[in-house]
């Protein structure tokens, strides 16, 4: 229940951010099937699309003379290793990652997988593998996601207080009856 208050409160977020409009389903569905394939919380993904902040269709350049590549922001060291874990050609691995928001979720969500086994199953050690291995660019990363939780954890409260506002907000002055 949780997680769908989750999605309900960032799928638009998502879906905005995306050069092509994808359906909050199809947003949901294809963060529930690689969170499951990797097994992963769907939750920490959420979390990271929104740190990541990509764009399906995006190629973000780095400083370091590297590109970002989609919503997850994978980077093209990775496009080798995803093409392999894909069986395909890195050709079509480049264009999938950047053109189709589920394989792009998929090879983000296999790469935290790959992290998640090199920190031996520590969560915060593999999404800080995610990003990077270096400790001071982990550790910026770390506060980012942490901020994303609570950001979202927030959102469905907010809502519900909103609501809970207007519900009890004064009517306004009785109509006189005349």
């Amino acid at each position: 229940m949780a997680l769908s208050a989750l999605f309900a409160g960032s799928i638009a977020e998502a879906q905005a951010a995306q050069a092509v409009s994808l359906s909050p389903a199809t947003i949901q569905s294809c963060i529930l099937a690689a969170a499951n394939l990797h097994r992963e919380p769907p939750a920490l993904l959420l979390i990271l699309l929104n740190v990541e902040g990509g764009t399906l269709g995006a190629v973000s350049q780095n400083t370091n003379g590297t590109v970002d590549i989609g919503p997850m922001q994978v980077n093209q060291i990775w496009v080798p290793m995803v093409a392999t874990h894909w069986h395909a050609s890195k050709d079509a691995t480049y264009h999938a990652l950047r053109d189709n928001f589920c394989a792009n979720l998929e090879a983000g969500s296999w790469i935290l997988r790959q992290g998640l086994d090199e920190a031996h199953g520590d969560l915060w050690g593999g999404v800080a593998f995610y990003h990077s291995h270096n400790p001071v660019y982990q550790q910026q990363y770390m506060l980012s996601v942490l901020k994303q939780a609570l950001r979202l954890e927030a959102l469905p409260r907010k809502k519900t207080s909103a609501r809970l506002s207007a519900l009890n907000a004064p009517a306004g002055p009785p109509k006189q009856r005349g």
